[in-house]
């Protein structure tokens, strides 16, 4: 059995604001050697619980900010930009969202935002309001695979649980505000991920991808002054109006793609 991690910084234990997940922040070192240490200690809850193959996606930003000297060495690691948001995923029995965060605008969530908080107020999935959460557990379904935990704080969890039916969380901290949080001691972080890493596999055989009506449509509201992309600029997108576009394809990644 193979399991999937994407990794993103955000609700990793011990981060408690942009300072910790920004390439120029003050404690971005220190929050790349938490980063991966979330990554080891849901690892060893895997194998413990009978996987014999783990590959992680380093997924925040450019994807290169796991420390692989401290990496557990039996974990194949995915880096860098890739044409597809996951790959080698098909490999695989489960997905844990490891680190995530809640979408943006959701009140009291550290880091809130949906991909990038600089340039996308909004994002929709057939309609319905939706955040990175959503989006990955569904690109993963386009491919039969379960997600199977999520890990963040208290709104990410929430989040988890409305979008996944069934999925095992786990709960690192408490969100006190965009910059804020209440965190668990780092030690005790590290043994509940890998407690509920080795929960989450143990009743993988019950899990189900999310269900997503196909084609699918995404739709995204860019923050204010965005450019829109002019008709020609990009094939399949439509244009709703001065800071709103939306794609449909046949897959959710596709459709990902077209429009982020």
């Amino acid at each position: 059995m193979k399991i999937y991690i994407f990794a993103d910084m955000e609700g990793i234990s011990g981060i408690s604001g942009s300072d910790f997940v920004l390439p120029n922040g003050s404690h971005f070192e220190e929050g790349r050697r938490y980063y991966t240490w979330d990554i080891n200690a849901c690892v060893r809850g895997c194998m413990n619980a009978g996987a014999d193959g783990v590959i992680v996606r380093d997924g925040h930003s450019q994807g290169n900010y796991a420390l692989l000297s401290e990496l557990d060495p039996r974990v194949e690691i995915i880096q860098g930009r890739t044409e597809r948001r996951t790959p080698g995923i098909a490999e695989c029995e489960g997905l844990i969202l490891l680190g995530y965060h809640a979408m943006a605008g959701t009140s009291g969530a550290l880091l809130e935002h949906t991909y990038s908080s600089a340039a996308i107020q909004n994002l929709w999935m057939n309609g319905r309001l939706v955040g990175e959460i959503g989006v990955d557990a569904a690109i993963a379904a386009d491919y039969g695979v379960p997600t199977i935990m999520v890990s963040g704080d208290d709104h990410a969890c929430r989040e988890a649980e409305v979008w996944i039916p069934g999925v095992v969380t786990c709960q690192v901290k408490t969100g006190l505000g965009a910059e804020g949080a209440r965190l668990l001691p780092i030690d005790a972080s590290h043994r509940l991920i890998e407690a509920k890493a080795a929960e989450a596999l143990s009743s993988i055989r019950n899990a189900k991808p999310i269900s997503v009506e196909h084609p699918v449509t995404l739709r995204k509201e860019m923050v204010e002054r965005q450019p829109v992309p002019r008709d020609l600029a990009r094939p399949g997108i439509k244009i709703i109006d001065g800071r709103t576009i939306e794609a449909t394809a046949s897959t959710v990644e596709q459709a990902f793609f077209m429009l982020l």
